[in-house]
């Protein structure tokens, strides 16, 4: 839903710890000129707007906000926001509605550019994870050794909870600092080892920096496709990781880009899909409840909050969103999955199959010479024991097909719509 806002550009106002005190000529004379001043109670405290002048936020915000905007068209209306209002503030929020040319933003710094001023760290190469009303499980494919992280903290319970995460998932040696009302009178910065965590809960305004450090022999687990086979718990139904790599590739994810998996198994795929970009995301379809169950334990062991778990196709891929690109692991031989896929791919999406049976490398025969596309064959050996010696053992070999749907000019992706939501 869009506002077409109409008057004076809406004042957003980026208030700091500081409050009142740390703000510029022009952002004082926003809030002095405005006939309304909406924020939290804590921004509107800051900065001392009371009377008939202050309106504070209901909850929920978001649906709230085009009836409020609608009421408040022809008013001078200046809105408070936390720090910088484009960095996870209402000023992202505002722009989708209103538009950009209805807004004057005026920034203060952010917390993570005062955390990193502290810290020494460089803000452009720092890694930001936001946790506020997201599982802290979030920050775990961040996690690599001697890489530097801030996440942004839900509330007081945050720092502790993150040094448990930590502790639990071999990054316990980790230098926790958790850094509280920065920019105010009351900023205090205090530091510690992850698995010696025992500081009581501190100020609920907080931003948590981790200074990551592994231990020696935990298994790696960064973002690029391909994990080990290990980290997928379940009744053995996956992806093996060498074949993994090769379809991630050849799906080839990019930032924002929405999958489907059919069949998911363990849900290798669409994890790894949704691993490779923190703004990726994956609808998986497995008609086995245990299974779905399965899946979602896998995913929140892997720091996947964007899947989407859905029971068996047929049922449930008219209600889906349109993927960028589709596999397809199972499903090849029952009817009409292929049809629904390639009809609800965008134009220009991908989809890629896999086959191991006569029978499916059969259907991906005669999908190709209808559809076009490139043909793939691979054979995966692993060296096992052979008494006192070693041999090679193949795996089954893995049929696959790549294609792209055509017309790739006229539809947007699903990045391009995200991005207006």
């Amino acid at each position: 839903m869009t506002v077409a806002w109409h008057g004076r550009p809406i004042e957003v106002v980026g208030v700091g710890a500081d409050g009142i005190d740390g703000l510029g000529r022009s952002a004082r004379d926003a809030i002095d000129a405005a006939d309304l001043v909406a924020g939290s109670r804590r921004q509107l405290d800051l900065v001392g707007v009371a009377g008939a002048r202050r309106i504070e936020w209901p909850s929920p915000l978001v649906p709230a906000l085009p009836g409020l905007l609608e009421q408040w068209l022809g008013r001078r209306v200046c809105v408070l926001a936390s720090g910088d209002p484009m960095f996870y503030g209402i000023g992202v929020t505002l722009a989708r509605l209103v538009g950009a040319s209805a807004l004057r933003v005026l920034p203060q710094p952010s917390s993570v550019s005062l955390a990193c001023a502290r810290l020494g760290w460089a803000l452009a190469s720092t890694p930001v994870v936001n946790v506020v009303g997201r599982p802290l499980s979030t920050v775990l494919p961040e996690l690599v050794d001697g890489r530097r992280v801030l996440v942004l903290s839900e509330d007081e319970r945050t720092p502790g909870a993150l040094a448990d995460l930590l502790t639990r998932n071999g990054f316990g040696k980790s230098s926790v600092t958790v850094l509280e009302q920065l920019g105010g009178s009351r900023e205090l910065l205090v530091s510690g080892v992850a698995k010696r965590w025992d500081r009581p809960h501190g100020d609920s305004l907080n931003i948590v920096a981790l200074d990551c450090v592994a231990e020696r022999d935990l298994r790696r687990a960064t973002r690029i496709p391909g994990l080990d086979d290990e980290f997928f718990g379940g009744d053995g139904q996956l992806t093996k990781h060498e074949v993994r790599a090769l379809t991630l590739s050849a799906l080839a994810p990019a930032p924002g880009e929405l999958l489907w998996d059919i069949g998911g198994g363990s849900g290798s795929i669409a994890i790894e899909w949704s691993r490779t970009h923190p703004a990726c995301r994956a609808v998986t379809f497995e008609r086995l409840a245990r299974r779905r169950t399965q899946i979602a334990d896998n995913a929140e062991a892997l720091g996947v909050s964007r899947l989407e778990i859905r029971g068996e196709f047929v049922g449930e891929s008219a209600a889906a969103p349109t993927p960028d690109a589709v596999f397809l692991g199972g499903g090849l031989t029952a009817d009409g999955v292929f049809e629904t896929c390639w009809a609800r791919l965008r134009a220009g999406g991908r989809l890629v199959a896999n086959a191991v049976t006569a029978e499916s490398e059969s259907a991906l025969l005669a999908l190709s010479a209808e559809h076009g596309g490139e043909l793939r064959k691979y054979q995966i050996y692993r060296a096992e024991p052979l008494g006192g010696f070693r041999t090679w053992r193949p795996q089954l070999p893995v049929t696959q097909w790549w294609a792209v749907k055509p017309g790739g000019l006229g539809e947007e992706s699903s990045q391009a719509q995200e991005s207006r939501r």
